[in-house]
C-alpha cells in the first residue's frame, strides 16, 4: 500500500511502484491513495488528492475535517485490502493521521515513511512524533539521519529522486518549434507551484511581472507548464493576462522548456532542483498567509528555502520570499539575468556544483527505496531476502 497526498508524492509513489515491480514481478499488487501518476501504475485511489494540497496554517485548520475524512477512507481501504506493508509518502499532516489509523487497525503492519518532515529546518519535535508512528524512514537527504535516529527511528538514506531525473531526451528545439519561437528568442519559464494556494497567491504577482517584461521585451516568450493537480485553476488564472503565455501540459514539454528557457521564475519546491539539473538559472519565490508567516518566522531555523542553496550555504539562486516577493523585485532580478549571459552561466554552474553536494550521481533513489521496502517484506516473505 502506497499513500501520497500531493503531486510530488504521487510522482515518488509511481517511481517506487515501477522499481518494486521490476524486482518483484507480477506477484506484487499495489493499492493505495495517489494521483494521476500512481493511477497510471494501476493504483485506483478512493481519495481525490487535490483535496489534500494544503498550504499554510489557516488553510490547514480549515481543511482539518477534510484531511481526517481522507485519512479515514484510506484506513478503510487498508482494512479491506490487508496490505503486507504500507509506505506513507511525504504530506506530513495527512500521512501521520493515516499512520495512526493503520497502527490501530493492524499493529503488526510495517509502516514506512518515505520523505520525512524537515525537522532540520523547523519543529524538531516532529522526529519523536514520527518515531512513535512508523517503523522506518526512507530519507532523501544524507544529513537527516541523526535527527531521526536520535529519536529512535530507523532511517535509511535513499536519495532525492529529483537528482535522478533523466533529461537526456529533453529537446529545447522541440519546445521552441511547439510554441513558434526562433532559436534566439528569450524565453521566460513560469512555474507557479502545484498547490491551489500557491497558484492563488503567486499568479497575480506573476501576471504583473509577465506584463511588464513583455511590454519592455516584445520578443520575450512566456511559457507556463501546469501541474496536473492545478491545470484548471491555472487556465482560469491566465485568462485575463495581457501578455500571451504558452500553457504546457505533460512532463515532456515541461522538461523541454526547462532546457530551452533563458531564465525561470519558480515557486520554491522540487521544481527548483529539476531546473538546476536542466542548467536553467532561476529566481525563486514563495508566499504564505500572514498568520502562517508570523509563526514560521519563529520556527524556521534555516537561512534559505531552496535545497541547493541550503547545500551550498549561499544564495546561489536569489530567493524573493513573502514581503520580498513583489513585481518590482522580481522584474529587476529577472531582467538582470535576461540581459547578462555571463550571469546566467555563472549561476547555472554554481547550481550544478550545489547539486553535487546533495548527492548528484548516486544510485537511483527509487531503486534504493524499493530495496528498503523489500527488506521489510522479507520478514514475512523470506524468499525476498536475496532481492534486498
Amino acid at each position: 500500500m502506497l499513500v501520497a497526498g500531493e503531486a510530488s508524492g504521487d510522482n515518488l509513489g509511481a517511481g517506487l511502484i515501477r522499481a518494486l515491480r521490476l524486482s518483484l514481478g507480477p506477484r506484487a499488487r499495489f493499492v493505495g491513495v495517489g494521483g494521476a501518476a500512481m493511477a497510471r501504475e494501476g493504483v485506483e485511489s478512493p481519495v481525490d488528492i487535490s483535496e489534500l494540497s494544503i498550504l499554510g496554517l489557516w488553510e490547514g485548520l480549515m481543511a482539518y475535517a477534510r484531511v481526517v475524512r481522507c485519512a479515514d477512507r484510506t484506513a478503510l481501504l487498508a482494512l479491506a485490502q490487508k496490505p503486507d506493508v504500507a509506505i506513507l509518502i511525504d504530506s506530513w499532516g495527512f500521512t501521520l493521521r493515516v499512520a495512526q489509523r493503520l497502527r490501530r487497525i493492524d499493529p503488526a503492519l510495517p509502516l514506512i515513511k518515505y520523505v520525512g518532515p524537515q525537522v532540520w529546518a523547523s519543529r524538531p519535535g516532529r522526529a519523536k512524533v514520527l518515531a512513535k508512528a512508523v517503523d522506518e524512514l526512507l530519507s532523501i537527504h544524507a544529513f537527516e539521519a541523526p535527527f531521526f535516529e536520535k529519536a529512535g527511528l530507523k532511517t535509511t538514506f535513499v536519495g532525492n529522486s529529483a537528482l535522478a531525473l533523466d533529461l537526456s531526451r529533453a529537446d529545447p528545439a522541440r519546445l521552441r518549434v511547439h510554441i513558434g519561437a526562433s532559436p534566439d528568442d528569450p524565453l521566460l519559464l513560469i512555474l507557479p507551484g502545484s498547490r491551489p494556494a500557491e497558484i492563488r497567491r503567486l499568479m497575480p504577482i506573476y501576471q504583473q511581472v509577465a506584463a511588464r517584461l513583455a511590454a519592455r521585451r516584445p520578443d520575450l516568450r512566456l511559457v507556463l507548464p501546469a501541474a496536473e493537480t492545478v491545470t484548471d485553476l491555472i487556465k482560469t488564472s491566465i485568462e485575463g493576462w495581457s501578455a500571451p503565455v504558452h500553457l504546457l501540459e505533460g512532463d515532456t514539454l515541461k522538461y523541454d522548456a526547462m532546457r530551452a528557457a533563458t531564465v525561470a521564475l519558480a515557486c520554491s519546491g522540487t521544481v527548483t532542483t529539476e531546473l538546476a539539473l536542466a542548467g536553467c538559472p532561476m529566481v525563486v519565490t514563495y508566499k504564505v498567509g500572514r498568520l502562517t508567516h508570523f509563526i514560521l518566522k519563529r520556527l524556521v531555523t534555516t537561512k534559505y528555502a531552496t535545497l541547493f542553496n541550503i547545500a551550498a550555504g549561499d544564495a546561489v539562486a536569489p530567493e524573493l520570499l513573502q514581503d520580498a516577493c513583489t513585481p518590482d523585485a522580481l522584474v529587476l532580478a529577472l531582467e538582470a539575468r535576461l540581459d547578462d549571459p555571463d550571469l546566467r552561466r555563472h549561476q547555472a554552474t554554481r547550481q550544478t556544483a550545489a547539486l553535487s553536494r546533495m548527492g548528484l550521481g548516486g544510485p537511483h533513489p527509487a531503486e534504493l527505496a524499493a530495496r528498503a521496502v523489500i527488506k521489510s517484506l522479507s520478514a514475512r516473505f523470506p524468499d525476498l531476502a536475496a532481492l534486498s
